[in-house]
């Protein structure tokens, strides 16, 4: 699965605001409604859900980068996005740094096995730390859409 296939790039936020998890998933989730990929009426149950999921277990698995996600009916078709913050997110990390990229997906229920591709191409571009390392200093959609496709370019083919 291709990055750029799922990214919904009306949505990316090249420099988040928050400072705290749960206002930083909020402008993530509105971002997407904005972008007309989440519908207004659900961004309050969203919202509850990614945060619901976030307390059984955080997912800034450390590097600097958190990745939120929740699989839910009322999503038909899969869209990811991307929030760089500069100053960096208390996200309750697995290593206790704080998190400034943070690609958030949201997968319909239906389709477990997607959704394991979505995160499998997710996880394959943020283990690199050089990935990592030009993403946080994006300052640009254009410049975060670039990175995306470069990491597409070098994914492996399924």
């Amino acid at each position: 699965m291709k990055l750029l296939d799922i990214v919904v790039k009306d949505a990316i936020i090249p420099d988040l605001v928050a400072t705290e998890r749960d206002a930083a998933i909020a402008d993530i989730i509105d971002a997407l409604v904005n972008a007309g990929a989440l519908s207004p009426k659900l961004r309050d149950e969203f919202i509850k859900a990614v945060i619901k999921r976030e307390k059984r277990g955080s997912t800034g698995f450390g590097h600097g980068v958190a990745v939120p996600h929740v699989k839910h009916p009322a999503i038909s078709k899969m869209a990811i996005t991307v929030g760089i913050s500069h100053t960096g997110v208390e996200f309750n990390a697995l290593d206790k740094q704080p998190v400034y990229a943070i690609f958030l997906l949201l997968s319909p229920e239906d389709q477990p096995e997607e959704h394991l591709d979505a995160m499998e191409a997710v996880f394959g571009s943020l283990s690199q730390e050089t990935f990592r390392r030009f993403l946080r200093q994006a300052k640009t959609v254009d410049e975060i859409m670039t990175l995306l496709q470069e990491a597409d370019a070098k994914a492996p083919v399924r």
